[in-house]
């Protein structure tokens, strides 16, 4: 169990997050009330509005704050009047396919009848999407879920409100029933949820901790990758708050807990700050960056990377408000092999050095 975080609370200000730790939510109905509309509770008024809607989802989406009405939050008793705007967002985008469920090994650490926490291992594509339509985790849940309420008409649908990148390891957690995934989606959107990962960086810190702040966005030099605008004149804006585990000279390991969680956001907050994650190609963590790149300690840290061959960084930890029962949960898991292993190298040179 991790000591009380010693980080402020999150900021109301902030926008809504977009995904890497993935939290963003997708606007699926935008509803206008005809200027003739005479005045209707809103959950009668989405009854007759959204197919295939029972009055309790309805309800429970009201409830969750996924409905919103001329931009704010309501009850399902509001009266719906002429012209008013009535939006609902999901924590996943509006699907155009049915997801493929396939058996597959899962981790999964916790599950009750409305959620479940699994260990994803690094390699796995989290989501389907264009070169991974198949053998994804979510191919992995829907097959495990696909006997639950979340099939409806041949359509699996697995709730993973957040997602994290193919070679990051760590822990997710899924909704099962749809009050589950609203409810937990929501806990995501007003950054309520507490979540640590672990990371490996080039580079020693003199301070213990500290905050990254920098608006996040695509780059213009490649839009495969993300870029920290800090003064804010395009992407998001993104918080990552820091504390130093352990030094072994040329890397450090730190705890990073997110205030938000956009694409990438660990990975490129580090790099804005000159600390790239270790063996992480994408932004440069792959060559040296401290020490000499010569003899014996560039073989040593080439078999560093041989051992840990993905960005170094795991999510360790989930703290969250149960859907149902209204309780802290609190979930953390082990490093992963490679991980581990790579340590332990670092901790063999430190003590020697």
């Amino acid at each position: 169990m991790l000591p009380p975080s010693p980080y402020p609370p999150a900021d109301p200000e902030l926008e809504p997050d977009d995904t890497d730790g993935g939290d963003e939510l997708y606007e699926h109905h935008r509803i206008v009330a005809d200027r003739g509309q005479e005045l209707l509770r809103l959950d009668k008024f989405l009854l007759n509005r959204l197919a295939n809607a029972s009055r309790t989802k309805i309800q429970d989406a009201i409830r969750a704050e996924a409905v919103q009405v001329n931009g704010r939050v309501t009850k399902p008793n509001y009266r719906v009047r002429p012209a008013d705007v009535i939006t609902i967002t999901l924590p996943e985008p509006p699907r155009t396919g049915k997801v493929i469920p396939q058996e597959m090994p899962l981790d999964i650490c916790y599950e009750d009848a409305d959620l479940l926490l699994v260990n994803k291992p690094a390699g796995l594509v989290v989501h389907p999407a264009y070169g991974h339509w198949e053998g994804t985790l979510v191919n992995g849940l829907a097959y495990h879920l696909e006997n639950l309420p979340t099939g409806r008409n041949g359509e699996i649908r697995p709730g993973l409100v957040h997602r994290i990148d193919k070679d990051t390891s760590g822990l997710l957690v899924v909704g099962k029933t749809d009050w589950a995934m609203t409810h937990l989606s929501q806990q995501f959107f007003y950054h309520t949820i507490e979540r640590s990962y672990l990371a490996l960086v080039w580079g020693a810190f003199e301070e213990n901790e500290g905050t990254v702040r920098g608006h996040i966005g695509r780059s213009l030099r490649d839009r495969k990758v993300q870029a920290v605008y800090p003064d804010g004149e395009q992407g998001k804006a993104a918080v990552t708050h820091y504390r130093v585990l352990r030094r072994y000279g040329p890397v450090t390991l730190l705890e990073c807990r997110l205030e938000t969680g956009r694409t990438h956001q660990i990975r490129v907050h580090m790099q804005h700050i000159g600390h790239p994650l270790f063996s992480d190609a994408t932004y440069g963590g792959d060559r040296i960056r401290a020490g000499q790149a010569t003899g014996t300690y560039k073989a040593f840290v080439e078999n560093c990377f041989a051992l840990l061959s993905r960005q170094a960084l795991h999510a360790r930890s989930l703290g969250f408000t149960h859907p149902s029962t209204g309780a802290h949960q609190y979930f953390e898991v082990e490093l992963p092999a490679d991980f581990a292993a790579a340590l332990a190298k670092w901790e063999t040179w430190a003590e020697s050095h």
